[in-house]
């Protein structure tokens, strides 16, 4: 395969909302550019993006898929995303290494809310879009209310390349502005034949095509002068100021195509060739301390690494843009995380799950290699000596939790493996074995996300597993001061075991002075790895309690608060004091004043007035305004404090504070709720106090528990 130089490669990534063609349209790119002989068909399920077997059984996109095209001796990178946001993953890491996005509309459908959410996405990366409304086959496809809602949603920067002569069943012509020509295509598509603009469009023609200029205009000063001059702008004129506002995100382009028909995706590729940026010309990458790395050849070789797949027959497939020089085989790197060096041993352009050796991949160009050791997905690769490390990309944070188990209690160990590989490979499921809860908690995007994780344990591992709701991390804590006293005694023959312990607890609050009533001796400070302090203070006097036992009594205490009185959860936040007490010359030891200072705050606790805590997410629904009202019934139905309602674009944004304990299964709901055309976003917040009446019934429920010894 030839090399291709920075200027010659242009990378993008194919956006949009289900069923909206990115396959389809990544199918036909690869066949109009020479790569592909045969284009597959989703219905078929055969062609080279959806090629997992969950995709192909679904009919949907569920992985980003890699593939390459040629137009005109240039290469342009396509990088295929699923629709659904529930793989928001494998969609940001597109957006990250791409350098134009393209955005696919279904022309029957419209601006959609999954449009939306991507849009957001893009917005982030600063990413040039090209919008290529597709299925102008479609017997609904509309356009004009298209490009309305596209205008609408995102601004006049959006303007029309191109508009259909005809669209419906009947589609087969295009009106291009740029070129102020009709292309009329066969019936299998394909190249078209290149007619005069009906006289009954001509106007309708100049029209948009002046909007067009001025667009272009707009973008460049000496355009801009040479516009007010001559009225007009000739092609390359235009193709300069269109670049020049693609760039900036000042111009978003428009195309019109039938996908599946191949009827107007080669104009759009012709688009990408001659307008589209290449990596040099975007902005420079950034590393972790701010500096900019130019993407040219002279520089070190330099990769990242923004994708990672684990396959049975070969192992990890690690997916990199070379950011800066070149890499061949044989090649070997640093990885900064780890300090190791990794070897390039194999070197490949993929197509889907097809790959093409190749020789030598330069700076902005995409590829693949095989069985690095550790490296990972945000991981940089260079040159050894360097001190180069990119900022990572930041995924989104999980929106939904739920517990795991295997059903065949044998296979746990095998199910951590598996979904331990599933994380390498998807960052967005976030795998956590809590302790505290005694559960494994999936952290994912969705239901869709973990339907899809089920799948893969029960085919590719074969594992039954079932999904079941989490205990919720609740924290203990008290609200007054309170003294206690506790006397360990116990005789068995021989020696036995004596400790007594009198000791004051109180609420911890920060830059809170030392507790009055008794002097002090020592103070210790614990940050507890959960969250919150133990302060605790010696205040014996006469040597009462030898020092040499105090270690024991704050273990007491520790293990207590690792399981607290309330309901077994963690305590938090708490001034400990031990001021008297006795002890035997003989029958005292570690052990003795270990319970005694356990069962000494266990008493002071339940009389210190305690609360139990819950943690409080800060959430986020973007909504259409006409289902906004049910959204917050709903909301103050799971007991959520609505903070405010703010506009964007065209949707209404809800905030709230809203207890874990209410948001399982949020995503379903929401779902249902707005049929789909909501989102939302969630962010551990605070702990926040449990209404009486709840707490009272989990304390109960714990009581219980203890009773049956659960």
């Amino acid at each position: 395969m030839k090399v291709y130089q920075t200027h010659e490669i242009k990378n993008i990534v194919l956006l949009g909302a289900p069923k909206s063609g990115k396959s389809t349209l990544a199918e036909t790119m690869l066949f109009e550019g020479g790569v592909s002989k045969r284009r597959g068909t989703i219905e078929d399920g055969n062609t080279l993006s959806d090629y997992h077997e969950i995709e192909k059984e679904r009919k949907n996109s569920i992985f980003s898929s890699v593939l390459h095209t040629e137009w005109r001796g240039q290469k342009i990178n396509i990088i295929d995303t699923p629709g659904f946001d529930d793989f928001i993953g494998d969609i940001v890491s597109g957006l990250r290494v791409a350098d134009t996005g393209v955005m696919v509309l279904n022309a029957a459908q419209g601006v959609e809310v999954g449009t939306d959410i991507l849009w957001h996405h893009a917005e982030r990366y600063n990413l040039p879009i090209i919008f290529a409304i597709n299925q102008m086959d479609h017997e609904k496809a509309d356009f004009e209310t298209t490009l309305e809602q596209a205008r609408t949603h995102y601004g006049s920067k959006v303007v029309a390349m191109q508009y259909p002569y005809n669209s419906g069943n009947g589609f087969d012509s295009i009106i291009d502005l740029l070129k102020m020509t009709m292309y009329k295509f066969r019936q299998d598509g394909g190249k078209p034949e290149k007619l005069d603009i009906p006289e009954e469009e001509r106007e309708k023609a100049n029209e948009l095509h002046n909007t067009l200029v001025e667009a272009a205009a707009e973008n460049d000063d000496k355009l801009l002068e040479l516009y007010f001059e001559k009225g007009e702008l000739n092609e390359d004129e235009m193709r300069a100021g269109l670049k020049a506002g693609i760039i900036n995100r000042q111009v978003f382009p428009v195309f019109c195509m039938s996908a599946k028909n191949n009827m107007g995706s080669g104009r759009m590729m012709g688009f990408i060739d001659n307008v589209a940026p290449n990596a040099a010309e975007m902005p420079a990458p950034k590393t972790v301390d701010d500096q900019e790395i130019e993407c040219g050849t002279s520089g070190p070789g330099t990769l990242f690494i923004f994708k990672t797949a684990i396959e049975s027959h070969s192992g990890t497939v690690s997916y990199f843009k070379v950011v800066c020089g070149d890499v061949k085989p044989g090649d070997e790197f640093v990885n900064p995380r780890t300090s190791n060096s990794e070897k390039i041993n194999q070197l490949f352009v993929m197509d889907g799950k097809n790959r093409n050796p190749v020789d030598k991949l330069m700076a902005g160009d995409i590829g693949a290699t095989v069985k690095l050791k550790e490296a990972r997905t945000n991981d940089t690769l260079t040159q050894k000596g360097k001190d180069i490390q990119l900022k990572p990309i930041q995924f989104p944070t999980p929106r939904m939790r739920t517990a795991i188990e295997a059903k065949d209690k044998n296979m746990e160990e095998k199910m951590a493996e598996a979904l331990h590989n599933i994380q390498i490979e998807d960052p967005t499921l976030i795998v956590d074995y809590s302790s505290e809860l005694r559960q494994t908690i999936l952290n994912a995007q969705g239901e869709l996300h973990l339907a899809i994780t089920r799948w893969r344990l029960e085919n590719e591992h074969k594992i039954e597993i079932e999904f079941i709701r989490p205990r919720i991390p609740y924290r203990e804590t008290i609200q007054k001061r309170t003294e206690s006293h506790y006397r360990h005694k116990k005789q068995s023959g021989g020696a036995g075991q004596f400790a007594e312990v009198n000791m004051f607890i109180m609420p911890y609050e920060e830059g809170m002075e030392d507790p009055a009533g008794h002097p002090i001796r020592g103070r210790e400070e614990h940050e507890l790895p959960w969250g919150g302090k133990l302060v605790f203070y010696n205040c014996i006097v006469g040597g009462v309690i030898d020092n040499r036992f105090l270690p024991s009594i704050v273990k007491g205490i520790m293990e207590k608060m690792q399981q607290g009185p309330l309901t077994g959860s963690y305590v938090r936040d708490i001034v400990v004091g031990v001021y008297d007490g006795k002890m035997h010359a003989v029958d005292s030891n570690d052990m003795a004043f270990k319970i005694a200072g356990m069962q000494a705050f266990r008493a002071a606790f339940h009389q210190a007035d305690p609360k139990l805590l819950e943690p409080v997410y800060d959430v986020e629904v973007l909504a259409p305004e006409d289902v906004t009202g049910e959204i917050m019934t709903d909301l103050q139905g799971r007991r959520a404090i609505i903070m405010g309602i703010d506009s964007e674009g065209s949707y209404q944004k809800i905030k709230a504070k809203v207890p874990l304990a209410e948001l399982y299964k949020y995503s379903t709901s929401l779902r249902s709720l707005s049929q789909g055309r909501a989102s939302h976003s969630r962010k551990f917040a605070e702990y926040s106090p449990v209404p009486a009446d709840l707490q009272q019934k989990l304390t109960l429920e714990y009581k219980d528990e203890e009773a049956v010894g659960v």
